[in-house]
């Protein structure tokens, strides 16, 4: 009995050993096999062909960027919104102590911490100017108006996704309730 399983493992060894002495080593890559990182992505931005409103003063949510800025920042609830690609749309409006505001309607990719800007107010106040429309770009995070790393950590994104759904952030962002506060 020792000697049929002793045999039938020596020939199962030699199986194995002729088939790899059958061909030559080489580089070539010849399985289907992809590492997930070695992944090219598939990711498909959705089509932003309608932009939201101007926004109204009674529509705007505060949120805080840094102690230290002079600047006051808000979204516009109205226009926000989750899109089935990841990407967090809104509108903010930066203000100045003296007055002056900027109002952009730009978007955050959760997956891989990059923003576009596909809007910004025109200079009349009164529409919006696609003309200033850029490409997706990598979030600044240090300087002291980083509303974007701000929206991204505190409200929009978790674990490279949305944070929920519209809704759940504008709640979030009404209530001050920041990722981290989740936390304690």
């Amino acid at each position: 009995m020792k000697a049929i399983a002793l045999f039938a493992a020596s020939a199962a060894a030699l199986a194995v050993l002729a088939g790899c002495g059958s061909s030559k080593p080489s580089n070539k890559d010849d399985s289907a096999f992809v590492y997930l990182m070695d992944r090219t992505p598939t990711w498909t931005e959705n089509k932003v062909d309608t932009l939201p409103p101007l926004p109204q003063e009674a529509n705007l949510l505060p949120f805080t960027v840094s102690e230290n800025t002079p600047l006051t920042f808000f979204v516009d609830k109205n226009s926000l919104s989750v899109g089935t690609d990841g990407v967090v749309r809104y509108t903010v409006v930066v203000k100045s102590p003296a007055g002056a505001r900027n109002v952009n309607y730009e978007g955050i990719r959760c997956d891989n911490y990059n923003w576009r800007l596909y809007a910004s107010i025109n200079e009349d106040q009164n529409g919006w100017d696609r003309t200033v429309e850029n490409d997706f770009q990598r979030i600044e995070n240090g300087n002291l108006n980083a509303y974007r790393a701000a929206l991204y950590q505190d409200y929009f994104c978790a674990n490279k996704l949305p944070m929920g759904s519209a809704k759940q952030i504008l709640s979030n962002i009404q209530m001050k309730r920041t990722a981290v506060s989740n936390y304690h």
